[in-house]
């Protein structure tokens, strides 16, 4: 049995060969349809791993807590609407064991100056607390302390794109003043890059200057935008939620069944709306992969009917002399086989390629699974056997001697 397969493969290898054009547009499809597969699935786990990455440089296991609407008359301000956050909602939520930080916080835009140039730019107060919750660090410096949040202290640390375009590169940023709203603040430290977060925003072009500072002095206001809180895990997440919900509503004095004025979402919103985007996308290119395999599958039986027609006299001879269908069914079927494996090795290869240019092009990091290059080669397996099933058992029917007769 393993000689009769093994001259199979052979006479497999020789027919291909002797028609070499013909066998690689046979295999045209089947090799797109493996390329696509495998570029598919690396570019979405490039992206997923790039898109997890980006959100969990905007936190440690992030809470944020925002203003919710406010309706008045019947017609909603929208999220945000509200200003009912204060500092002793923060203060409140300190009560829920889940938290392991809370950073109050506001921001704002506005025009920057040092000496002749200017820039506009996100000015963020809040507590040192922010550093552990938001993933900064302090590149150069220091930062400021609690302390300063309290008194209003006129210092900052600069994001590395403000720092970029108030100062040139042979001055020292820290210690100098700059102004925000015409009011001077001392440069203390400068932010260790961040780069663009998951929905393309710049993490570096921020201005962080203590909570009473900002509230006061450059806004004048004395409610809270944000409050910002890190969870011990992202396990607790949703006990976090739950925990700090009820403390806000028991603080916001919020009646059973209304509405509650405030918002509370986690990094994992954000996370799952990612994959599923990532998600639809694969799927709906994985479709067009699997197209293009049947489309292959469809050219491999074409391109196998013809090979039976062609070789209906050789076929008639091997019967003649004692050659049994089964012996005639297997080396068809191993030629259409060893045709969609060719394509599949070269599909393989090409999607790497692919995979690699669009991994660098964007910067992510290549992820080619053994599950992907596996599912690969046995749905071209799949693929010669179904559709090279049919010319094969044709081959394998045909009368010796009708066979013998024909021109």
């Amino acid at each position: 049995m393993f000689v009769q397969f093994g001259n199979s493969i052979a006479m497999a290898f020789h027919s291909l060969a002797s028609n070499k054009t013909r066998a690689l547009l046979t295999m045209l499809g089947i090799i797109i349809g493996v390329a696509s597969v495998i570029t598919m699935t690396a570019i979405g786990e490039g992206a997923a791993q790039a898109v997890s990455a980006q959100i969990n440089s905007m936190g440690s296991n992030l809470l944020q807590i925002d203003p919710g609407p406010t309706l008045s008359g019947g017609i909603s301000s929208g999220a945000g609407g509200s200003i009912r956050l204060t500092e002793s909602d923060a203060e409140a939520i300190k009560q829920s064991s889940f938290l392991t930080a809370i950073a109050p916080s506001v921001d704002t835009r506005a025009q920057v100056v040092a000496g002749n140039a200017n820039w506009q730019t996100r000015i963020t107060g809040s507590t040192p607390a922010i550093m552990s919750i938001r993933n900064y660090v302090v590149d150069r410096g220091s930062m400021f302390t609690e302390t300063d949040a309290r008194l209003g202290t006129r210092v900052c640390l600069l994001g590395k794109t403000v720092a970029d375009n108030l100062f040139d590169p042979v001055t020292d940023p820290i210690g100098q003043q700059i102004r925000i709203k015409g009011i001077p603040f001392t440069v203390i430290g400068l932010l260790k890059p961040k780069g663009s977060n998951a929905f393309g925003q710049d993490q570096d072009d921020n201005i962080l200057a203590p909570l009473v500072t900002v509230q006061r002095r450059v806004m004048g206001i004395t409610w809270l935008e944000d409050i910002f809180a890190s969870t011990a895990s992202t396990a607790v997440t949703e006990q976090a939620i739950e925990d700090v919900t009820q403390i806000l509503r028991i603080q916001h004095r919020t009646q059973l069944g209304a509405n509650q004025d405030f918002r509370v979402r986690s990094q994992v919103e954000m996370a799952q709306a990612s994959e599923a985007a990532s998600t639809a996308m694969t799927d709906l290119l994985s479709m067009a992969a699997v197209v293009s395999l049947i489309v292959g599958g469809i050219g491999i039986m074409n391109i196998m009917l013809v090979t039976v027609t062609e070789r209906t006299r050789e076929i008639g001879i091997r019967k003649s002399i004692g050659a049994k269908p089964l012996n005639i069914l297997l080396q068809f079927l191993t030629e259409a086989i060893t045709l969609s494996l060719m394509g599949g090795i070269i599909g393989v290869l090409v999607g790497y390629l692919a995979s690699m240019v669009v991994s660098m092009q964007n910067g992510w990091s290549l992820i080619i699974s053994a599950q992907a290059v596996g599912l690969s080669f046995c749905a071209a397996t799949a693929v010669g056997m179904f559709f090279g099933w049919y010319p094969a058992r044709k081959a394998a029917r045909l009368n010796p001697i009708e066979a013998l007769r024909y021109e």
